[in-house]
């Protein structure tokens, strides 16, 4: 795997681990899930936030420093990257 590469799933498909299990084994990463209603929304307002503030060259990864902590859900299966 790259090094600090992960996978932040979103949405319906996130609550089910065996999909989850899936992109962890394909990608060879970690799947981190968050616990949040209407995730796209959240992910719009933090780009229009990171626009008004573009100006100061504030980073997008400073702008969502506040944002909800992803929980590990599922990590690669040990040989999956054999197969």
């Amino acid at each position: 795997a790259v090094p600090r590469t992960r996978i932040l799933a979103t949405g319906g498909a996130s609550h089910n681990k065996k999909i989850l299990q899936v992109l962890s084994d394909v990608f060879n990463a970690p799947v981190f899930t968050i616990d949040t209603a209407n995730s796209a929304c959240l992910g719009s307002a933090y780009r229009a936030i990171h626009g008004l503030v573009a100006e100061r060259n504030v980073s997008l990864a400073d702008v969502v420093k506040l944002a909800p902590e992803p929980r590990l859900a599922v990590t690669p299966t040990p040989g999956a990257e054999e197969v």
